[in-house]
């Protein structure tokens, strides 16, 4: 994560709900939410990620390719027929757009999750959970850490047996099978260490005081409400038929008016927060690195 993300600097409890609102109204199944969400996952995640972020769509695209084929393979749904397989069953348009909707929804999913875990770090989770739910909270900060760990211990496992010379003398399997072993090992004995030493800290004790750095401030709060304010506004409009959408057996929605227009200005509100946080921190630093020069 890029230090300059001033998002990421906000209280805990206002990353926590951005994500869980912009999760949970991602499960909507309508082009012009999944377009809107993928849009602002996409912005955010190339501005924290930087160059990881384009060379992990390496890996998404081929997903997202075999996502939105698998739907017109086994779904033969729909009234608009296009061609026909050789088994018989036709290929459809509803199910080609339903294939497309599934795979924008699972690139969401994976964009949000990926931003999610750069901006909700582990000690975050604890202060958020720690007096509510010890363990959970523990459990999800050692689940969150587990993968770039993982991988920070294999490279170091690699390149040690690579300095020992371990590596030219045995074939290709039996080396990732010593490696993978050594670094079951060695994350098993972690996730021990880790929790006794939590315990033997006092972590989850009755009356046991928490350390914390953060501090809610004026600017938290009105991120806060502007995300109350948009959300109940997206859900709203969810709920009535001026959004009103179906793949089958047709694909087909409501007219878009007024109301619509501005259901989803809401939810691109909400979409595009962290970098309109970000994007006002950079404001604010050039107009004060100018009367600088100015003064």
């Amino acid at each position: 994560m890029d230090g300059r993300d001033a998002f990421s600097r906000c209280h805990p409890l206002v990353a926590f709900a951005f994500f869980a609102l912009v999760l949970l109204t991602m499960l909507v199944m309508r082009p012009a939410f999944l377009a809107i969400s993928l849009l602002g996952a996409a912005a955010y995640g190339a501005y924290l990620r930087r160059r990881r972020f384009w060379r992990m769509w390496r890996t998404l695209l081929p997903l997202l390719v075999l996502t939105a084929a698998v739907n017109p393979l086994f779904s033969h749904r729909g009234v608009t027929v296009l061609a026909y397989f050789p088994s018989g069953n036709p290929l459809t348009l509803e199910s080609i757009l339903y294939g497309l909707a599934a795979a924008a929804l699972l690139c969401c999913a994976v964009l949000w999750l990926g931003c999610c875990a750069d901006v909700m770090t582990t000690d975050k989770f604890v202060y958020l959970f720690g007096r509510l739910a010890p363990a959970l909270s523990l459990l999800l900060s050692m689940t969150l850490r587990f993968i770039p760990q993982v991988r920070r211990r294999h490279r170091t496992i690699s390149d040690a047996r690579d300095a020992m010379g371990g590596n030219g003398r045995s074939g290709a399997l039996r080396r990732r099978m010593a490696e993978l072993g050594i670094l079951t090992t060695w994350s098993l004995e972690g996730a021990v260490d880790t929790a006794d030493s939590m315990r033997s800290r006092g972590y989850g004790l009755p009356g046991r005081t928490l350390f914390s750095i953060y501090r809610f401030r004026r600017r938290d709060g009105m991120l806060l409400a502007v995300m109350a304010l948009c959300g109940a506004y997206t859900a709203w409009g969810c709920r009535s038929q001026a959004l009103a959408w179906s793949f089958y057996p047709r694909a087909q929605g409501a007219p878009l008016g007024a109301f619509a227009l501005s259901v989803y200005g809401a939810y691109g509100l909400l979409c595009s927060l962290p970098l309109l946080v970000d994007l006002a921190e950079e404001l604010r630093w050039a107009a004060a690195e100018r009367r600088a020069w100015n003064g």
